[in-house]
């Protein structure tokens, strides 16, 4: 399908190894500030899993976006602090209208989600009455509105397998997840041609480069990555997993060495959650610029000054509610 040319990434932000991390003493006080600030304005942190390592420490919460979207509905906080992209930002307010939603730097932005709009989708349901969309949930809110469904990695198999067999479909906007579902389903689908500038750009050499240099490492592949379906025509019996389901996979895994091909802040969330492992970035590149524009920094700036505030409109925040609500029903 015709699709809009995404948004040029921005350049590289120069920061510290991500994975090996030193606390320097301006960022203890930033640290003490942002304890402070969360318990006086009653504020929740939620973290994507690939935020900075720093990041991913202060959280009340470490997700995914199915993750963070459960928790977005259900907290209590008056201030929801949103350490991810402005889709996830749009998605916490539209699950709470009545609180304050804040993203610490307005230009984290989403490549993926630049693919897709909510014309787009009015086009396909002309031409395709009865329909159905299923859209990722790295959308913006309008195109949330004129979705029937959502869905994260984790849960797009299930909701798809959910649909009735006798109308068309078309999944947007990530046409690597589409593979995956459509491999996993048998389901013939409409498929939106976008993708994450991150993902599409890990290749099959990166994933084999890693693999002679660890030769006893199991891979962990997200199925948003443009290298997986040539990795799984190699190996037809190799697994594809959610960010979610990578942890429970190297719990259960009798290997110690695990490769993650996904970006790289995941290694941080896996190091966390099953200690005692060794996990392999697939690339140091594998880095999305939008996710580490998020700072401690402009975490305290945001929680101090209760900006920059992300809103959506009543009349589209109604709408896209819908789809969200499905997602979290299905599972």
């Amino acid at each position: 399908m015709t699709n809009i040319r995404p948004v040029v990434p921005p350049t590289q932000i120069p920061h510290r190894d991500l994975l090996q991390l030193e606390v320097l003493p301006d960022e203890e006080q930033i640290r003490a500030d942002i304890e402070r600030l969360r318990r006086e304005r009653n504020a929740v942190i939620l973290a994507h899993n690939y935020q900075r390592p720093e990041v991913q420490a202060i959280a009340d919460f470490v997700g995914d976006s199915l993750g963070l979207s459960r928790q977005a509905a259900n907290t209590e906080a008056e201030v929801i602090v949103f350490a991810g992209v402005h889709f996830m930002a749009e998605t916490a307010a539209i699950l709470n209208p009545g609180k304050v939603v804040l993203l610490p730097d307005l230009r984290a932005g989403c490549s993926l989600a630049d693919t897709l709009t909510a014309q787009g989708i009015r086009d396909w349901k002309a031409r395709n009455p009865g329909g159905l969309v299923v859209t990722y949930v790295n959308t913006t809110a309008d195109v949330k509105a004129e979705s029937d469904y959502c869905c994260t990695s984790g849960n797009a198999v299930q909701i798809v397998r959910s649909l009735p067999q006798d109308v068309p479909v078309l999944f947007a906007p990530d046409r690597f997840l589409a593979a995956h579902v459509i491999r996993e389903t048998g389901r013939q689908m409409d498929v939106w041609d976008g993708a994450c500038h991150v993902h599409a750009a890990i290749r099959p050499e990166d994933v084999q480069g890693q693999q002679e240099a660890h030769p006893d490492a199991e891979l962990l592949i997200h199925p948003e990555c443009g290298c997986s379906s040539q990795i799984l025509s190699a190996f037809p019996d190799l697994q594809l997993y959610s960010t979610e389901g990578m942890i429970h996979r190297a719990r259960a895994s009798e290997v110690q060495t695990f490769i993650v091909v996904t970006e790289m802040g995941m290694v941080t969330r896996l190091e966390k959650d099953v200690p005692g492992k060794t996990f392999v970035p697939v690339s140091r590149t594998a880095c999305c610029e939008y996710m580490k524009m998020i700072t401690l920094e402009n975490i305290r700036n945001s929680l101090a000054n209760l900006q920059p505030r992300v809103t959506v409109p009543e009349e589209i925040r109604v709408r896209a509610l819908r789809p969200i609500e499905r997602m979290l029903a299905i599972g």
